[in-house]
């Protein structure tokens, strides 16, 4: 098997295969539970943590093209990804009812950060097709947000690698998957609940993680074209998953789950993944 069809293998299984599995647990089960859920993405951060400062950001230093363009292409990576989320949320927010000034100004459920609580209020309101259209576009967009960084972490770490799945781009493809099955079930159960058959909902749930192999095949192209182009796919990719910890994962985590459990298993993650990276 050739090098593209290792990494779109690869990124598949994680986007793919883990999103389609959460739609499909979220099927039979239509529930979740706010602990193991919370406890499940704060040490799958950890360790994306662990990997993304002490593997990706230590590479990009190592093609030699200079700190300040790794820390600028880092911060274009949190930057991009924060404008983005930053816009969805203030088109949407307003038309979702819980959401006001006294609501914690991140996402505090798996629905509310991928949007499905805004198609969700759509489907309840018993809205036009055009509505409901764009809410599925809108929430289509805000998956694709968390799942391009992911796949071009796995891309930049693979490129970075010499074209060969190394350690740190598998434990990633690992955690991805781990982490996109509660986003998977996040996204069937509003679906399910508006309606929808199980199979159509499991279905669309699954391709939801198609842009996972996108942003895969995007880190590696642009990591491909040289020192430079490495440096600045390892770097964006980064900066796009700090954000995506530190603003999202993490802060979601905690209010999913008022105690000190989160932070003690991010810390634990970051721990497997110094193991994973250094032993």
């Amino acid at each position: 098997m050739g090098v593209i069809e290792t990494l779109i293998l690869t990124t598949f299984i994680a986007g793919v295969v883990g999103t389609g599995l959460g739609g499909l647990i979220g099927a039979m089960l239509q529930k979740d539970s706010n602990r193991a859920v919370s406890l499940l993405l704060s040490f799958a951060g950890g360790v994306m943590l662990s990997v993304v400062s002490f593997d990706l950001v230590t590479e990009a230093i190592e093609t030699h093209v200079g700190v300040l363009t790794v820390i600028a292409s880092i911060a274009i990576g949190v930057a991009v990804i924060y404008a983005l989320n930053n816009w969805i949320d203030r088109r949407t927010n307003p038309q979702v009812p819980h959401i006001d000034a006294n609501h914690p100004q991140t996402a505090d459920d798996l629905d509310e950060l991928i949007h499905s609580n805004h198609l969700e209020q759509h489907i309840a309101n018993q809205d036009n097709k055009m509505e409901l259209f764009i809410a599925g576009v809108v929430m289509a967009g805000a998956i694709a947000l968390h799942n391009v960084p992911e796949g071009m972490t796995i891309g930049a770490s693979y490129i970075s690698n010499g074209g060969v799945m190394g350690s740190a781009a598998l434990v990633l493809a690992i955690l991805i998957g781990l982490h996109n099955i509660p986003e998977g079930m996040a996204i069937s159960v509003p679906l399910i609940s508006g309606g929808m058959s199980k199979p159509k909902a499991v279905l669309i749930t699954a391709l939801s993680g198609v842009s996972t192999i996108l942003g895969a095949l995007l880190g590696y192209m642009i990591g491909d074209i040289g020192a430079l182009g490495l440096a600045l796919s390892l770097g964006f990719a980064s900066g796009a998953m700090l954000y995506v910890v530190f603003g999202e994962i993490l802060p979601q985590a905690i209010l999913m789950y008022h105690s000190k459990l989160p932070a003690f298993s991010a810390i634990f993650g970051m721990l497997v993944g110094l193991f994973i990276i250094f032993y």
